[in-house]
Protein backbone atom coordinates (compact mmCIF):
# COMPACT_ATOMS: atom_id res chain seq x y z
CA UNK A 1 0.00 0.00 0.00
CA UNK A 2 3.36 2.35 0.23
CA UNK A 3 6.42 1.29 -0.58
CA UNK A 4 5.46 -0.77 -3.82
CA UNK A 5 2.86 1.50 -4.66
CA UNK A 6 4.65 4.26 -4.95
CA UNK A 7 7.18 2.71 -6.51
CA UNK A 8 5.09 1.28 -9.65
CA UNK A 9 3.23 4.06 -9.54
CA UNK A 10 6.04 6.67 -11.11
CA UNK A 11 5.47 5.94 -14.77
CA UNK A 12 2.11 7.17 -14.21
CA UNK A 13 3.42 10.34 -12.23
CA UNK A 14 6.11 11.07 -15.31
CA UNK A 15 4.17 10.48 -18.18
CA UNK A 16 1.56 12.50 -16.56
CA UNK A 17 3.48 15.66 -15.47
CA UNK A 18 5.45 15.22 -19.44
CA UNK A 19 2.16 15.03 -20.77
CA UNK A 20 0.97 18.25 -19.06
CA UNK A 21 3.86 20.48 -19.13
CA UNK A 22 3.49 19.45 -23.29
CA UNK A 23 -0.24 20.91 -22.96
CA UNK A 24 -1.76 16.78 -23.76
CA UNK A 25 -4.15 17.25 -20.58
CA UNK A 26 -5.47 14.53 -22.65
CA UNK A 27 -2.52 11.91 -22.23
CA UNK A 28 -2.30 13.24 -18.01
CA UNK A 29 -5.53 12.55 -16.60
CA UNK A 30 -6.28 9.44 -19.85
CA UNK A 31 -3.30 8.33 -18.56
CA UNK A 32 -4.30 7.84 -14.55
CA UNK A 33 -7.77 6.79 -15.28
CA UNK A 34 -6.72 4.76 -17.97
CA UNK A 35 -4.28 2.68 -15.27
CA UNK A 36 -6.87 2.95 -12.61
CA UNK A 37 -9.08 0.83 -14.38
CA UNK A 38 -6.02 -1.08 -15.89
CA UNK A 39 -4.58 -2.01 -12.54
CA UNK A 40 -9.03 -3.44 -11.23
CA UNK A 41 -9.91 -4.87 -14.90
CA UNK A 42 -6.62 -6.20 -16.21
CA UNK A 43 -3.81 -6.89 -13.52
CA UNK A 44 -6.41 -7.95 -10.91
CA UNK A 45 -8.04 -10.07 -13.55
CA UNK A 46 -5.05 -11.75 -14.83
CA UNK A 47 -3.40 -11.95 -10.96
CA UNK A 48 -6.58 -13.71 -9.16
CA UNK A 49 -6.52 -15.90 -12.49
CA UNK A 50 -3.05 -17.02 -11.79
CA UNK A 51 -3.95 -17.31 -8.02
CA UNK A 52 -7.18 -16.61 -6.18
CA UNK A 53 -6.65 -13.79 -3.69
CA UNK A 54 -7.57 -13.58 0.56
CA UNK A 55 -9.18 -10.64 1.09
CA UNK A 56 -8.58 -9.76 4.89
CA UNK A 57 -11.25 -6.89 6.47
CA UNK A 58 -8.94 -3.34 5.98
CA UNK A 59 -10.13 -3.77 2.22
CA UNK A 60 -13.26 -2.96 3.43
CA UNK A 61 -13.08 -0.93 6.11
CA UNK A 62 -10.18 1.22 5.34
CA UNK A 63 -8.41 0.95 1.41
CA UNK A 64 -11.37 0.53 -0.38
CA UNK A 65 -13.16 3.65 0.65
CA UNK A 66 -10.33 5.71 0.44
CA UNK A 67 -10.18 4.21 -2.82
CA UNK A 68 -13.77 5.45 -3.86
CA UNK A 69 -13.65 8.36 -1.93
CA UNK A 70 -10.85 10.02 -4.08
CA UNK A 71 -12.16 8.75 -7.57
CA UNK A 72 -16.03 10.41 -6.38
CA UNK A 73 -13.72 13.74 -5.16
CA UNK A 74 -11.59 13.94 -8.57
CA UNK A 75 -14.87 13.78 -10.28
CA UNK A 76 -16.85 16.65 -9.02
CA UNK A 77 -13.39 18.39 -9.18
CA UNK A 78 -12.96 18.28 -12.81
CA UNK A 79 -16.79 18.94 -13.11
CA UNK A 80 -17.05 21.64 -11.63
CA UNK A 81 -14.63 23.69 -13.62
CA UNK A 82 -13.41 21.50 -16.16
CA UNK A 83 -9.88 21.78 -15.20
CA UNK A 84 -7.56 20.59 -12.27
CA UNK A 85 -6.01 23.47 -10.59
CA UNK A 86 -3.15 24.33 -8.15
CA UNK A 87 -5.45 24.23 -4.64
CA UNK A 88 -7.25 21.18 -5.74
CA UNK A 89 -3.83 19.28 -6.62
CA UNK A 90 -2.60 20.29 -3.08
CA UNK A 91 -5.61 18.62 -1.40
CA UNK A 92 -5.21 15.63 -3.33
CA UNK A 93 -1.95 15.33 -2.04
CA UNK A 94 -2.98 16.37 1.57
CA UNK A 95 -5.85 13.67 1.26
CA UNK A 96 -2.76 11.28 0.81
CA UNK A 97 -0.59 12.23 3.38
CA UNK A 98 -3.26 11.79 5.98
CA UNK A 99 -4.15 8.62 4.54
CA UNK A 100 -1.05 7.31 4.71
CA UNK A 101 -0.32 8.38 8.37
CA UNK A 102 -3.70 6.41 9.51
CA UNK A 103 -2.30 3.30 7.28
CA UNK A 104 0.64 3.26 9.44
CA UNK A 105 -0.37 4.25 12.68
CA UNK A 106 -2.74 1.25 12.16
CA UNK A 107 -0.60 -0.97 10.86
CA UNK A 108 1.59 -0.36 13.99
CA UNK A 109 -1.46 -1.04 16.85
CA UNK A 110 -1.61 -4.49 14.41
CA UNK A 111 0.54 -7.84 15.11
CA UNK A 112 3.66 -7.72 12.87
CA UNK A 113 3.82 -10.91 10.96
CA UNK A 114 7.06 -12.25 11.43
CA UNK A 115 9.02 -12.85 7.59
CA UNK A 116 11.23 -15.78 8.21
CA UNK A 117 12.27 -16.03 4.28
CA UNK A 118 15.18 -12.99 4.20
CA UNK A 119 17.33 -12.57 0.98
CA UNK A 120 20.62 -13.12 1.93
CA UNK A 121 22.24 -11.21 -0.79
CA UNK A 122 19.56 -8.09 -0.42
CA UNK A 123 21.35 -7.27 3.32
CA UNK A 124 25.13 -7.43 1.07
CA UNK A 125 24.23 -5.38 -1.46
CA UNK A 126 26.53 -2.42 -1.56
CA UNK A 127 25.83 1.59 -1.59
CA UNK A 128 27.28 1.95 -4.76
CA UNK A 129 25.09 -0.63 -6.48
CA UNK A 130 21.90 0.59 -4.99
CA UNK A 131 22.70 4.43 -6.17
CA UNK A 132 23.50 2.68 -9.96
CA UNK A 133 20.71 1.17 -10.38
CA UNK A 134 18.61 4.17 -9.08
CA UNK A 135 20.15 6.27 -11.73
CA UNK A 136 19.89 4.08 -14.36
CA UNK A 137 16.08 3.00 -13.47
CA UNK A 138 15.64 7.17 -12.98
CA UNK A 139 16.76 7.69 -16.63
CA UNK A 140 14.72 4.90 -18.10
CA UNK A 141 11.89 6.59 -16.53
CA UNK A 142 12.46 9.88 -17.11
CA UNK A 143 13.56 9.55 -21.14
CA UNK A 144 10.97 6.20 -21.13
CA UNK A 145 7.93 9.05 -19.95
CA UNK A 146 9.16 11.28 -23.27
CA UNK A 147 8.80 8.71 -25.51
CA UNK A 148 5.80 7.21 -24.32
CA UNK A 149 4.01 10.39 -24.79
CA UNK A 150 5.57 11.36 -28.36
CA UNK A 151 4.81 7.71 -29.14
CA UNK A 152 1.09 8.65 -28.11
CA UNK A 153 0.70 11.51 -30.12
CA UNK A 154 2.06 9.86 -33.07
CA UNK A 155 -0.11 6.83 -32.79
CA UNK A 156 -3.20 9.12 -32.37
CA UNK A 157 -2.38 10.70 -35.47
CA UNK A 158 -2.05 7.79 -37.35
CA UNK A 159 -4.94 5.90 -36.17
CA UNK A 160 -7.25 8.70 -36.93
CA UNK A 161 -8.49 8.53 -32.71
CA UNK A 162 -7.83 11.32 -30.18
CA UNK A 163 -5.19 11.20 -27.53
CA UNK A 164 -8.05 10.27 -25.21
CA UNK A 165 -7.99 7.24 -26.57
CA UNK A 166 -4.49 6.66 -26.55
CA UNK A 167 -3.68 7.28 -23.59
CA UNK A 168 -6.91 5.55 -21.30
CA UNK A 169 -6.05 2.24 -23.16
CA UNK A 170 -2.18 1.90 -24.78
CA UNK A 171 -0.70 4.37 -22.22
CA UNK A 172 -2.37 3.33 -19.50
CA UNK A 173 -1.37 -0.12 -20.03
CA UNK A 174 2.17 0.80 -20.52
CA UNK A 175 2.30 2.46 -17.65
CA UNK A 176 0.66 -0.50 -15.58
CA UNK A 177 2.97 -2.75 -16.54
CA UNK A 178 4.89 -2.48 -13.05
CA UNK A 179 1.97 -3.16 -11.26
CA UNK A 180 1.44 -6.18 -13.23
CA UNK A 181 4.76 -7.54 -12.70
CA UNK A 182 4.70 -6.78 -8.91
CA UNK A 183 1.08 -8.43 -8.35
CA UNK A 184 1.77 -11.64 -10.56
CA UNK A 185 4.73 -11.73 -9.08
CA UNK A 186 3.32 -11.62 -5.74
CA UNK A 187 1.15 -13.63 -6.50
CA UNK A 188 3.23 -17.00 -7.69
CA UNK A 189 5.12 -16.42 -4.10
CA UNK A 190 1.67 -16.37 -2.05
CA UNK A 191 2.17 -13.12 -1.44
CA UNK A 192 -1.41 -12.04 -1.87
CA UNK A 193 -1.88 -9.27 0.58
CA UNK A 194 1.14 -7.10 -1.54
CA UNK A 195 -1.04 -8.39 -5.08
CA UNK A 196 -3.91 -6.84 -3.80
CA UNK A 197 -2.72 -3.78 -1.48
CA UNK A 198 -0.29 -2.80 -4.51
CA UNK A 199 -3.16 -2.28 -7.03
CA UNK A 200 -5.70 -0.44 -4.26
CA UNK A 201 -2.44 1.54 -3.41
CA UNK A 202 -1.59 2.03 -6.62
CA UNK A 203 -5.22 3.37 -7.74
CA UNK A 204 -5.08 5.86 -4.71
CA UNK A 205 -1.40 7.58 -5.65
CA UNK A 206 -2.25 7.43 -8.75
CA UNK A 207 -5.26 10.61 -8.30
CA UNK A 208 -3.69 11.64 -5.18
CA UNK A 209 0.14 12.06 -5.59
CA UNK A 210 0.06 11.68 -9.19
CA UNK A 211 -2.81 13.92 -10.46
CA UNK A 212 -2.04 15.87 -7.56
CA UNK A 213 1.57 16.78 -7.94
CA UNK A 214 0.71 17.78 -11.89
CA UNK A 215 -1.62 19.64 -11.16
CA UNK A 216 0.69 21.91 -8.68
CA UNK A 217 3.37 22.28 -11.55
CA UNK A 218 0.91 22.16 -14.30
CA UNK A 219 -3.12 22.96 -13.89
CA UNK A 220 -4.48 20.34 -16.05
CA UNK A 221 -7.68 20.98 -18.44
CA UNK A 222 -10.45 18.64 -19.24
CA UNK A 223 -10.26 18.94 -23.61
CA UNK A 224 -12.16 15.95 -24.27
CA UNK A 225 -15.66 15.94 -22.54
CA UNK A 226 -15.48 12.18 -22.70
CA UNK A 227 -13.07 12.03 -20.13
CA UNK A 228 -15.67 12.99 -17.56
CA UNK A 229 -18.82 11.51 -19.47
CA UNK A 230 -17.41 8.09 -19.72
CA UNK A 231 -13.75 7.26 -18.62
CA UNK A 232 -13.92 8.16 -15.22
CA UNK A 233 -17.49 6.50 -15.04
CA UNK A 234 -15.61 3.60 -16.23
CA UNK A 235 -13.17 4.04 -13.54
CA UNK A 236 -15.61 4.02 -10.77
CA UNK A 237 -17.61 1.54 -11.70
CA UNK A 238 -14.44 -1.29 -11.96
CA UNK A 239 -13.38 0.50 -7.93
CA UNK A 240 -17.08 -0.58 -6.83
CA UNK A 241 -17.87 -3.91 -7.97
CA UNK A 242 -14.93 -5.09 -5.97
CA UNK A 243 -17.04 -4.66 -3.27
CA UNK A 244 -20.02 -6.96 -4.09
CA UNK A 245 -17.09 -9.46 -6.28
CA UNK A 246 -15.76 -9.47 -2.27
CA UNK A 247 -18.80 -10.45 -0.42
CA UNK A 248 -20.45 -13.03 -3.24
CA UNK A 249 -19.51 -16.66 -2.64
CA UNK A 250 -16.83 -17.42 -2.17
CA UNK A 251 -16.79 -14.65 0.33
CA UNK A 252 -13.62 -12.75 1.04
CA UNK A 253 -12.06 -14.06 -2.07
CA UNK A 254 -11.31 -12.97 -5.61
CA UNK A 255 -11.25 -16.50 -7.36
CA UNK A 256 -10.55 -17.67 -11.02
CA UNK A 257 -14.33 -16.75 -12.06
CA UNK A 258 -14.33 -13.33 -10.84
CA UNK A 259 -10.69 -12.41 -12.23
CA UNK A 260 -12.17 -13.58 -15.39
CA UNK A 261 -14.91 -11.71 -15.45
CA UNK A 262 -13.28 -8.44 -14.74
CA UNK A 263 -10.78 -9.21 -17.51
CA UNK A 264 -13.60 -9.68 -20.10
CA UNK A 265 -15.04 -6.39 -18.47
CA UNK A 266 -11.67 -4.64 -19.15
CA UNK A 267 -11.63 -6.67 -23.00
CA UNK A 268 -15.42 -4.41 -23.48
CA UNK A 269 -13.86 -1.48 -22.32
CA UNK A 270 -10.77 -1.02 -24.47
CA UNK A 271 -13.46 -1.66 -27.50
CA UNK A 272 -15.62 0.87 -26.87
CA UNK A 273 -12.96 3.24 -26.44
CA UNK A 274 -11.97 2.94 -29.90
CA UNK A 275 -15.58 2.20 -31.42
CA UNK A 276 -17.12 4.48 -29.22
CA UNK A 277 -14.77 7.45 -31.71
CA UNK A 278 -15.46 6.61 -34.68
Amino acid sequence: MTVVSFATSAPELLVSLQAALDGSSDIALGNVIGSNIANIGLVLGITAIISPLAIDKSFYKLNWPMMMLISVVLYFMLSSGNVLDFKEGLALFISLVIFLYILIKKSKSEATEVVEDIDDALMETSNFKVVLWLIIGGAALYFGSEWLVFGAKEMALSLGVSERVISVTMVAIGTSVPELAASVIAALKKEKAISLGNLIGSNIFNIASVLGLTAMIQPISVDNPQILSSDIFWMMAFSAVLIPLVFIPKRFEIGRYKGLILLVAYAIFIFLAFTGEK
